[in-house]
């Protein structure tokens, strides 16, 4: 059977930055707090100023634009990156040297961060109209997470129910799981974590 979870806004844990330039809200991550390892780990980011990226070596990172007007990254030694629609996507390594700059007031960010190591994330983000199927892979973890709307999962006589601001955690690693489907009505954000070595990475909720 496939394990699926609910977390709710509520179950987030909402931090100010050491620079005190914004916040972080972590929606989840692949180990229990407050181990400072992960193999992966998703979180909402609210910039209220200019300022540096934290680095993260031998990470994989990955940033959506989901509300303001944008923001400019200086990634390392190359050209500007600038994000002004929403869902445009910026893809860079941790340890990398990032400068962020405001285009005109504070951003809302999504956030995705993968071990290189470890872990392959694929992120996009999508309108969810009527319904979508999530099939099983060996070695694959999902995040699903709602922007908008609602969106009811079912799975071998599972149904879970989320609501705007909610998160879906979808186990595909143990044998015999089943596909998921999703109905509802809005948008969603859509994370899918495969291990590198096609064997099981720490999950979401478990000790390494």
């Amino acid at each position: 059977m496939t394990h699926m979870g609910v977390l709710r806004s509520g179950d987030y844990a909402r931090t100010r930055w050491k620079n005190d330039g914004g916040w972080t809200t972590q929606i989840a991550r692949s180990d229990d707090p407050p181990g400072d390892d992960f193999h992966w780990r998703v979180s909402i980011a609210e910039i209220e100023t200019d300022g540096p990226f934290s680095s993260f070596p031998g990470v994989a990172r990955d940033l959506l634009l989901l509300e303001g007007n944008g923001i400019e990254l200086d990634i390392d030694d190359h050209a500007p990156l600038r994000l002004s629609r929403r869902f445009e996507r910026a893809h860079f390594k941790g340890e990398s040297r990032v400068q962020c700059r405001l285009l005109a007031g504070a951003t809302r960010d999504f956030n995705v961060m993968a071990r290189r190591d470890a872990v392959r994330a694929e992120i996009v983000a999508r309108p969810l109209v009527g319904s979508m199927m999530v099939f099983p892979e060996p070695g694959v973890e999902w995040l699903v997470h709602v922007l908008a709307g609602h969106t009811n999962a079912r799975s071998a006589g599972q149904e879970l129910v989320l609501e705007t601001g909610s998160s879906l955690h979808i186990d595909f690693r143990a044998a015999g799981t089943s596909r998921i489907v999703l109905d509802g009505a809005g948008e969603l954000v859509l994370v899918k974590f495969v291990a590198l070595d096609g064997g099981r990475t720490p999950g979401w909720g478990e000790s390494r």
